[in-house]
């Protein structure tokens, strides 16, 4: 006696079934910009966030005059938010176990005509360009920067000390959270149109601060998309 005949297999049992597909990863979430650049204004004399270099000199020229300027940390002179801020850098880095102190904050128009005629004196016109601002260029009218040093007197300002001890590599790497940022940093000169400047710190208030740390920008320029500036027009 024979086996029964198999069954002819069906065409389903005949068809390759493809395995199923995989389901497609969700795109990661993309974090929203801490805040907008647009919603800064960088062309007031007396916003926070105004920007000065060669090609932007300061509204109002040499008639300028922060109407609250305070005599912040160490007796410089800073408009009252941004001397407010720079005694909570100075506590914050005091805690870490550095010292900071004050070198020049604010400096009207004709502080800076005399600054600036002293350095083309010892410099000439084009070293004095790279090292000083022209009088209605100059952040320091603004009341918003100090050029910070150690408190223990190792680094001055006309060098790069500042960037080589601890006291300036803190300085340079929480800075932002008092709402400040190394505004001169080195290899930018072909956007700043200056040097670099370890001591040259420039208040632009947290929030703003905390945008520019979070974004790839490495000058102010870079973070505004505004043109680079290494000549004055």
């Amino acid at each position: 006696m024979t086996g029964a005949a198999a069954p002819s297999p069906t065409a389903v049992d005949a068809a390759v079934v493809p395995p199923a597909a995989e389901p497609t990863p969700a795109a990661p979430a993309i974090p929203a910009p801490v805040a907008a650049v647009g919603s800064f204004d960088i062309d007031s004399a007396a916003s926070t966030t105004v920007i000065v270099n060669k090609a932007r000199p300061l509204a109002g020229g040499s008639s300028y005059v922060p109407a609250d300027l305070v005599a912040a940390r160490g007796g410089e002179l800073m408009r009252a938010d941004a001397a407010e801020a720079l005694g909570r850098l100075y506590d914050a880095a005091e805690a870490a176990g550095h010292g900071l102190s004050s070198v020049s904050g604010y400096r009207s128009y004709d502080t800076q005509v005399s600054t600036y005629g002293g350095y083309v004196s010892s410099l000439g016109q084009d070293g004095a360009d790279l090292t000083s601002a022209r009088p209605g260029h100059s952040e320091h009218q603004t009341g918003l920067v100090m050029d910070i040093v150690d408190s223990e007197g190792r680094c001055g300002i006309e060098d790069n000390c500042m960037s080589q001890i601890p006291a300036g590599q803190w300085l340079a790497e929480n800075a932002w959270q008092s709402g400040f940022v190394l505004r001169y940093p080195s290899g930018m000169t072909h956007i700043t149109g200056f040097e670099f400047e370890p001591w040259h710190y420039r208040y632009i208030g947290v929030d703003a601060a905390a945008a520019y740390h979070a974004s790839p920008a490495a000058t102010l320029e870079e973070f505004f998309a505004l043109p680079a500036a290494p000549n004055y027009v």
